[in-house]
Formats: structure tokens, sequence, C-alpha cells
């Protein structure tokens, strides 16, 4: 009797082993999944860059709560809660999502249900529908509709709206069409600081996600208005994957982006195909440091800024 049932729990324990090899296998592709570190750069006593796990995210201190600006991919939220309680015994008060896509807004669904969660209208709708990115062939998951709609907006705002007052104020502001439509900059004046979202993500070429209201013909003006009507309020720019830049970086890629719309409109004129111009596109020689751009977003880029352009 003892040998059948140590028998057992040897098979049954075998069969557990292999079953969450197997799990393992399918979620992490046959590899151990890489650990979730949320990495912290400081840069005012009370505001933080949190990198990894999709766009950076802004950890703003206030007298009685935190706002988070952007909550990564799905499964990040709780690393990320993790991570501001080592910055903070404050409790999260405030979201705001610079935009609709999956690795900036998948973590609200892990904060607490009183949290706030504060958009631009357009990423509201954009939001509840969660759908595919301008030349990103994998779908989003939709995580709301997962979690009955919790994490999604409930306040919106058209093209401006303030919160909180004196050292806590935050402003929030949209100027127009670029990597969504709905691209909100928010602006901590006490401390000189903006988060620009995926709008100003880096020094390459942008993802233009046309699917959800993205233009290539417009996003140089709404990066200009942006560095115009916020280039006295801000030293620093908290961008949507990349380093920490300038006002002076935002307006040269205000340029660099009409500089492409440009030559996408002059190649049209001279009869030239959307094809041809992807072939011999190069970025300019005065834009350094720029990053390389992704074969199949220069092609979406070009592709729809040519059907844009008269």
């Amino acid at each position: 009797m003892r040998r059948h049932v140590v028998l057992g729990i040897l098979i049954a324990a075998g069969a557990l082993s292999m079953a969450l090899g197997v799990y393992r296998q399918a979620a992490a592709g046959a590899q151990q999944p890489a650990p979730m570190v949320i990495e912290v750069e400081k840069l005012k006593d009370n505001l933080f860059v949190l990198k990894g796990g999709g766009g950076n995210s802004t950890v703003f201190v206030q007298a009685a709560g935190v706002t988070v600006v952007d909550t990564k991919n799905p499964g990040w939220g709780q690393p990320l809660i993790a991570k501001i309680k080592e910055l903070t015994s404050k409790p999260v008060t405030t979201i705001i999502n610079t935009h609709t896509h999956g690795d900036h807004v998948s973590g609200n669904v892990d904060f607490a249900q009183n949290v706030d969660v504060v958009t631009q209208e357009n990423t509201a709708a954009n939001m509840k529908k969660m759908g595919p990115v301008t030349s990103i062939p994998t779908p989003p998951v939709n995580v709301f509709a997962q979690h009955g709609g919790h994490g999604l907006a409930k306040r919106t705002f058209k093209d401006s709206m303030t919160l909180f007052s004196g050292p806590d104020r935050i402003e929030l502001h949209y100027f127009g069409r670029g990597h969504t439509n709905g691209d909100a900059w928010v602006v901590f004046p006490a401390v000189r600081v903006m988060s620009a979202g995926d709008i100003f993500s880096g020094k390459n070429l942008p993802l233009l996600d046309y699917n959800n209201g993205g233009s290539g013909a417009e996003i140089g003006d709404s990066l200009m208005k942006a560095y115009d009507a916020t280039s006295k309020q801000a030293d620093s720019i908290i961008t949507g994957h990349s380093t920490v830049m300038t006002p002076a970086d935002l307006r040269e890629y205000a340029e660099f982006n009409r500089d492409l719309l440009n030559a996408v409109r002059e190649a049209k004129k001279a009869g030239r195909s959307a094809d041809d111009i992807v072939k011999s596109w190069k970025i300019p020689a005065k834009y350094k440091g720029y990053a390389d751009p992704q074969a199949v977003r220069l092609q979406a880029n070009v592709e729809n800024i040519y059907k844009e352009v008269r």
C-alpha cells in the first residue's frame, strides 16, 4: 500500500513538474521569464522617472498623494506599484495616461478602484476599443475588457485641464494629432518638468498610429505648438521611451518631422511613388544622434503621409 502511495505521489509530482515546465515554456518562449526590473531616475526630490516594462512612467509626489503618468505593459502594474512604495508611503491618487497604447496604460488595472484616471477625450475613446496599432502586427491586449472596465478614464479634457494647485499643480494640454489623436502633454510647473509620452518618444522616426488617429502631416505642427506653449514652463522633458531631453531637443524634433513631411510632399509632386521615397530616404545629416529607422515603420509612415499630402 505504502509503495503505491509513494509511486502515486511521484507520478503526480512528475506530472505537475511537466505541466509547469510546459506553461513556463509557453509563457516565456521556452526561456525563463526575464526579471521585472524597474529603474528609477530622480529628477527632483518629488519627481522621478521609472523605466522598464514599457513606456517611461513619471511619479510626482504631492502633499497628499502621488500622481503617476503612464503605467506600462500588461503585468507591470504591480512591479510599478511596488517601486513607487519604495519612494514614498503616500498613496497613488491619480493616473494620467498620455495616449492609448498598451505599454503606457495597461498597468492601470492593478491600481485601486478609487484612483482617478485622467486622459485626453480621444484617448479615452481609444482605450475603450484598444484597437490595432499601425505597423505593429501583434494585436493589443484589451486589459480593460478583461477587468470589467476598471482602469479606464474617469475624467477627460479636450484642449487643457488643470489638476491641483500650488506646488502640486499639474497642467494638461493637447496640441493636435501626431503619434495618435489624443497625445497629452503633462506639465509640472513647480519643478519645471514636462512628460511628453510617445509623441516625443526619443530622437527617432515616430510611430504614426493612423489606426488611433495619428498623423504624419500634422505631428510637426503639434510638436512645435507644444514647444511654443510650454518651453518657458519646463527645462526638462520626459520622453516616452528615451532619456530626459530639453525644449531645444523638442524644437529640433518638430523640425525633423516637418522635414520628413516636406520630403514626401515634394517627391509626390515630382511624380515619385511612395516606394521610391522609402528606398531613397535617409535621416538628414544635420540630425545627429537619431536612430536608424525601422524598415516597417519607415514604409508605413511614408505610405500614410503620401496619402495625406496633396
